[in-house]
């Protein structure tokens, strides 16, 4: 029997569980909690407002409010995703959203389970890529998350990077000329890189594994979501259409999914390596016949409400093609065009690779890579202090064609390629699109006060 509509949700869960209280009306502590919640709102006050589309830094984006209210009703009961004993109505709602997520990519037959972000879903899938081609080498480009390799140090599995070419992709050349020397067990592609959001070249890494008999594993951790997106180039198309024919991946509903933090995702396209997990717990798994979620996952305790978080908001903003969740992505990229246009157009910028997702990186024209990083920093600085937030990133020159002379901005260690500090935007809320004039506009006010320092610094040293 569904729920009456015009009950408060809260007082529907608690006429269901008899004893369920809310913490908001338990009186006798009401001052105290008012107090310290108001202390605690004064500390948050320290941050960046990244709430605003002038934040357009790091990969920060906040939830939906129906994935907050939603998150905060379960904490009610505080249910945990391990067994059924601790989460049976959440577990079910996981099972389900996940189903959404694997159907996304194509996949009706799948194991997967939520975790606690990227880092640990894709120890998962390294995990078990490690269980079934033991021994064998895990490769990955260089522009690669570099959690990859510390998690190959964690299952001391042996790990190496390859060459991306300039858009920052990892090369198939390279890759192939590693595969030659024979001893690769899985090859780790990226779609949707931190730095630049490139989208590494599945339909060639498929293509080579047809002849060299390897594993792949899609880390899409931030870019999986743009598999419903209508506006990708030709090139991403076909590398997300790919998607379908990975052994294993990883997606992150608390990037583009619109959760809160503590919501990743690992999908493997082959059930049967459930086999791996098999454990015995002489005390866990005896309340029902059916899956208990831990019986497929390394992590134990998991929060049951970043379930019922994803479970809701996936009923207002179903992840298909056509929707409203995938217009709303084509508004970032679009954003992140706009902003790509106007710096090309600028001469005082030179701009990094067209971007393949919702992410622009650019660096002012300069006789250096040491002189455009310094000037990186500097317009950074001014456009913070003017309410834009942007971000730095390291990235190598030839990122950015040939656009100085001169040593590095770092002299590269043994066996690295010259790198220059550039400017770094990520586009990832809807909102951004219609402020771009705004974030041009400070850009440029913050440009012309960084461009205007050295030659204060020099009239000072003058005097």
């Amino acid at each position: 029997m569904g729920a009456d509509r015009s009950v408060c949700p809260l007082s529907t869960l608690a006429a269901a569980l008899p004893g369920l209280t809310d913490a908001s009306t338990e009186s006798s502590a009401d001052a105290d909690i008012q107090r310290v919640l108001c202390e605690t709102a004064d500390r948050l006050a320290d941050n960046y407002p990244y709430h605003s589309p002038m934040y357009a830094g790091q990969m920060l984006k906040p939830p939906h409010p129906l994935a907050r209210l939603a998150y905060g009703l379960a904490m009610h009961i505080n249910p945990n995703n391990h067994a059924l004993d601790g989460g049976r109505a959440s577990s079910q709602m996981e099972k389900e959203a996940v189903a959404d997520l694997a159907a996304m990519f194509g996949w009706k037959r799948h194991l997967g389970h939520l975790t606690s972000g990227g880092t640990m879903a894709n120890l998962e899938a390294l995990w078990v890529a490690g269980q079934l081609r033991p021994g064998q080498t895990i490769v990955a480009s260089t522009q690669a998350h570099y959690t990859h390799t510390r998690i190959s140090k964690v299952l001391q599995l042996p790990c190496e990077t390859i060459g991306c070419d300039d858009r920052g992709r990892l090369d198939p050349g390279l890759l192939e000329k590693r595969l030659k020397k024979g001893g690769v067990g899985t090859v780790f592609v990226t779609i949707g890189t931190t730095a630049t959001g490139s989208i590494d070249p599945l339909p060639e890494v498929i293509d080579l594994q047809k002849q060299y008999n390897f594993r792949i594993h899609a880390d899409a951790a931030y870019g999986g979501y743009y598999m419903v997106a209508s506006s990708l180039e030709r090139e991403a198309r076909r590398s997300y259409d790919c998607l379908r024919h990975v052994d294993s991946l990883v997606i992150d509903p608390h990037k583009h999914g619109l959760q809160p933090y503590g919501c990743g995702c690992v999908l493997f396209r082959d059930p049967a390596v459930g086999r791996l997990y098999k454990h015995d717990s002489p005390y866990t798994y005896f309340s029902s016949q059916e899956l208990h979620l831990g019986e497929i996952s390394l992590e134990c305790s998991r929060a049951g409400a970043a379930a019922v978080g994803l479970w809701a908001t996936h009923r207002l903003l179903p992840p298909v093609r056509g929707g409203a969740f995938a217009d709303n992505l084509d508004t970032c990229r679009h954003a992140a065009l706009a902003l790509f246009e106007r710096i090309t157009a600028d001469e005082r910028f030179v701009p990094g690779m067209p971007p393949q997702l919702d992410i622009v990186t650019w660096i002012p024209r300069a006789a250096s890579p040491a002189a455009a990083s310094r000037l990186s920093r500097q317009i950074f600085a001014a456009a913070a202090k003017l309410g834009l937030h942007l971000a730095l990133a390291e990235l190598p020159t030839r990122f950015f064609g040939a656009p100085t002379a001169g040593a590095p901005a770092r002299k590269p260690r043994s066996g690295h390629e010259p790198t220059v500090t550039c400017l770094r935007s990520v586009l990832m809320k809807p909102e951004h699109f219609d402020a771009i004039p705004a974030i041009w506009s400070t850009l440029d006010r913050a440009t012309r006060r960084a461009l205007a320092q050295p030659a204060i610094l020099s009239r000072r040293r003058q005097k």
